[in-house]
């Protein structure tokens, strides 16, 4: 939407593009700095997390049991979309078998009439016409051989 509205303003003034530059580089430099942020604060908590974590072993032991369960979740869900996945592409691959193969079978049937037409017009119209002009022309060369038509000097 904001997008939108920074189109409406360049084409609408042009001196907007000048003012909507700036506003573009400070929403890139906020998002770029929290993004930094984030990264910052995963780190320093994985910092904070492996010095606690090596002072006793227990404490180790647990986090390490957990981060598992977690990883085995995970997992899990990974599985559960991907069986999600497979099934779409199943029902992908009939709706394509059931509902293209028609349109694409009609398609070819309509391909095969209009040759057929074509073929049909060809025979009875196009051969009849070529068949007379080459008559007439041969009639009108044997009129020029003859003398009795003289075809008008080009020059």
């Amino acid at each position: 939407m904001v997008r939108d509205e920074e189109l409406r303003m360049v084409y609408n003034d042009p001196m907007a593009e000048k003012t909507a530059r700036p506003q573009r580089k400070s929403r890139l430099r906020r998002r770029l700095f929290l993004y930094g942020g984030i990264l910052l604060f995963v780190l320093a908590a994985a910092a904070v997390g492996l010095v606690f974590l090596s002072r006793d072993e227990a404490q180790t032991r647990a986090a390490r049991d957990i981060f598992i369960i977690l990883l085995a979740l995970e997992f899990l869900v990974v599985g559960v979309a991907l069986t999600v996945l497979v099934v779409q592409l199943a029902r992908l691959t009939l709706l394509v078998e059931m509902e293209l193969r028609p349109m694409l079978k009609n398609a070819n049937d309509t391909l095969d009439a209009l040759r057929g037409t074509t073929l049909f017009l060809s025979e009875t119209l196009v051969e009849p016409v070529l068949k007379l002009q080459s008559s007439l022309a041969g009639i009108q060369r044997v009129m020029e051989v003859l003398g009795m038509f003289k075809k008008p000097f080009k020059g």
